[in-house]
């Protein structure tokens, strides 16, 4: 995608650096980040600079790479093994990150040349899968459809494309006439700051939501069609994705809205049965808490938004069952749930 007229990748790798978007800073300012170390990398997965199942997978490969690259002729294996151990660690729900690591791991045993081209491979693969899981979800979206999506899954939580903004992408290329019910997506409002920005860079009509506002827009007959992403898809179709999306998919089956999820196969974790043996990450309670905006002097500043003295918990996500899911858009196709449980995709 285009900002300010220059073609951008979320993650990119040159030498022995990571270059990543800075996604906590955004819309305010657009700024990249340099990961020199491996470690680096590692803290831009956890404080999330960086974000989004494919661009946290990447990213992940990349630092792996970074891991070959730093590790001493004595004791290579140990310095690896711990760095694998370390960037596995940031971010425990996202499947798309262990499944980076582990192909960048296995290339990387070969040699460390071995290891950059598989993981520059698997950022080239993202871009592309990306872009079918656009082309077969456009076939969902009609002309005027009105579309409800939460979190950030576009280009931003991808290398490019995204995956519940991929079909959004294609269907406005295709000139059809759409509508994005943008949910702000709480604690760290990831639809509000992060979606809502990529929208009106590419000019599509859209609007923030509150959270809250989702049944409502549904009650009255305004969503179309529900499209949102994933961090991990378990054997039998459940899937997990930001915090809010469970309620979403519960609200959208009473309405009769068909709602969707959007990933590509490398989000798929067969050996993970049920949606109950997915970990779900507990952040830290300082982003309920605080909230960081653009004051009126133009500067980036950070508040407490909350009681003083409340805690707070922040559970990064949810899973929402496989029987209020239609069907999952992927770069294949697009597999209903059921097929899941039989062990057949496509």
């Amino acid at each position: 995608m285009k900002v300010n007229g220059k073609h951008y990748r979320t993650v990119w790798m040159e030498g022995s650096s990571v270059f990543m978007i800075d996604q906590t800073l955004l819309p305010f300012e657009f700024k990249i980040f340099m990961a020199k170390t491996c470690k680096e990398s590692c803290v831009a997965i956890r404080t999330m600079i960086t974000r989004g199942a494919g661009a946290i997978g990447v990213t992940a490969g990349f630092a792996m790479v970074q891991a070959f690259l730093e590790a001493p002729k004595i004791g290579f294996e140990n310095f690896v093994l711990k760095a694998k151990k370390e960037i596995e660690d940031t971010r425990p729900t996202a499947r798309n990150l262990f499944y980076a690591v582990d192909r960048v791991f296995e290339a990387g045993k070969h040699s460390v040349e071995n290891a950059i081209k598989e993981a520059q491979l698997m950022a080239d693969e993202n871009i592309a899968e990306a872009r079918l899981i656009g082309e077969y979800g456009n076939e969902l979206i009609e002309d005027g459809f009105q579309i409800e999506t939460h979190c950030n899954a576009g280009w931003l939580g991808f290398v490019d494309w995204g995956s519940a903004l991929a079909p959004v992408y294609v269907a406005k290329e295709q000139g059809k006439n759409i509508f994005v019910y943008v949910d702000e997506t709480r604690p760290r409002s990831q639809g509000a700051r992060l979606t809502a920005w990529e929208l009106k860079n590419e000019i599509i009509p859209h609007a923030i939501i509150p959270d809250n506002a989702g049944a409502y827009y549904m009650s009255q007959g305004k969503i179309d069609i529900i499209i949102v992403g994933a961090d991990r898809v378990a054997a039998n179709g459940d899937v997990a994705n930001k915090i809010g999306t469970l309620e979403k998919a519960i609200v959208a089956k009473e309405y009769g809205v068909p709602f969707y999820v959007a990933a590509p196969l490398s989000t798929f974790d067969m050996n993970c049965k049920t949606g109950k043996d997915i970990e779900i990450e507990q952040r830290d309670e300082s982003e309920v808490i605080y909230q960081k905006g653009l004051d009126k002097s133009g500067e980036i500043r950070e508040i407490l938004v909350c009681n003083p003295g409340s805690e707070a918990l922040n559970p990064a996500f949810d899973v929402t069952p496989a029987k209020y899911i239609k069907g999952i858009i992927t770069e294949k196709g697009i597999v209903e749930p059921d097929r899941l449980r039989i062990g057949k995709l496509f």
